[in-house]
């Protein structure tokens, strides 16, 4: 269950009809998990891809506004240092685990090739943006189980009902707080004084944190299968956000740091060996790739009114309850060498 539904409020902004990144309009989420033996010594694939496509259209001809923030770099992500010296995001945002990451892009890369003849021929090429957390743990990462074939997949699987989370896509290998981890998400609906509203969405990866970091009496429970003493190697979390709100990059990068304080809420310190990184991006409008003329307008919402410290909120709060939906929602996971990872379990 969401952690809602167990009594737990978070923040004081409404959650959106879905309480998903899906909220945002057009924004969809596909899921493709691997569970299975790969040999008879113990190898495991226990981990997967989880695609987010920021609007249902031709993603490189039709870019979104974007950016990306380090908390910490302890990380091995693809494609950010031209989201931010552009500020737009041209393919689907890419998870799984930290050695797929080249399998992963590989298979985007062909997907958004087959979409685009022209790309590298009468244009350049492609930016494609992939996240990718340690599930060593419970997989078999030195076997390359994610191939591919799986990234495609994860694409064309992409939906915007409301989306499974726990223990499904790239987040079926990882570990959080000592338990069972992987994908959360969670939403936010912020409106200004003229009654316009606008969504923030966000989901996260996660997988960090040992068991008594969690800062479990802020929310007043406790594991019913007692304290884990299992903690991820070089634990991470990629923390994607998704508005609607009329933002440019430089606004969106102010907004989506706000998403490290709903982090630190849940007992996080960005520790040394964990890669903390934000991914964001708006729906307001599609920047066309091909455009003739020299001069372009847009509309964004002015810094100093009140609704960007709302935003701010918004994406602190969104983030906190995505971490914990993705460990409410988790079940337990047995995977590589038959190691276990228990889920939280919640109880007063």
């Amino acid at each position: 269950m969401k952690v809602r539904e167990l009594g737990i409020t978070i923040g004081q902004l409404p959650s959106g009809y879905k309480n998903c990144i899906t909220d945002i309009e057009g924004v969809s989420v596909g899921h493709v998990t691997l569970d299975y033996p790969l040999n008879d010594a113990g190898d495991a694939a226990c981990t997967g891809v989880t695609a987010i496509l920021p609007h249902p259209g031709n993603l490189f001809r039709e870019k979104v506004t974007a950016a990306s923030y380090v908390l910490n770099g302890f990380g091995k992500t693809t494609g950010l240092i031209q989201v931010d010296e552009l500020g737009v995001i041209e393919s689907p945002i890419m998870l799984t685990n930290t050695f797929g990451v080249p399998n992963v892009a590989q298979g985007t890369l062909e997907y958004l090739l087959e979409q685009n003849d022209e790309i590298g021929i009468s244009t350049g090429t492609v930016n494609i943006v992939v996240g990718e957390c340690n599930d060593s743990h419970l997989n078999s990462i030195r076997h390359f189980p994610v191939k591919p074939e799986h990234a495609v997949e994860a694409i064309q699987r992409a939906k915007t009902d409301a989306v499974e989370e726990g223990a499904v896509g790239a987040g079926k290998g990882m570990v959080c707080f000592g338990y069972k981890g992987g994908i959360g998400t969670s939403s936010r609906i912020v409106e200004d004084k003229a009654g316009q509203k606008y969504t923030v969405g966000c989901l996260v990866l996660s997988n960090f944190g040992k068991a008594n970091e969690f800062l479990k009496d802020r929310y007043k429970v406790t594991a019913a299968n007692g304290e884990s003493t299992i903690s991820p190697t070089d634990g991470s979390i990629i923390i994607v956000m998704a508005t609607d709100a009329p933002l440019s990059s430089r606004q969106l990068k102010r907004v989506i740091k706000r998403c490290g304080i709903g982090l630190g809420r849940t007992g996080s310190h960005f520790s040394h060996g964990s890669g903390d990184i934000v991914i964001g991006f708006t729906t307001a409008r599609t920047v066309q790739h091909q455009f003739d003329g020299e001069l372009e307008s847009r509309q964004q919402i002015r810094e100093d009114h009140d609704v960007m410290n709302a935003l701010f909120m918004a994406a602190a709060e969104a983030t906190e309850e995505a971490i914990l939906n993705s460990l409410s929602q988790a079940t337990t996971t047995t995977g590589r060498n038959n190691n276990k990872v228990e889920n939280y379990n919640f109880v007063e």
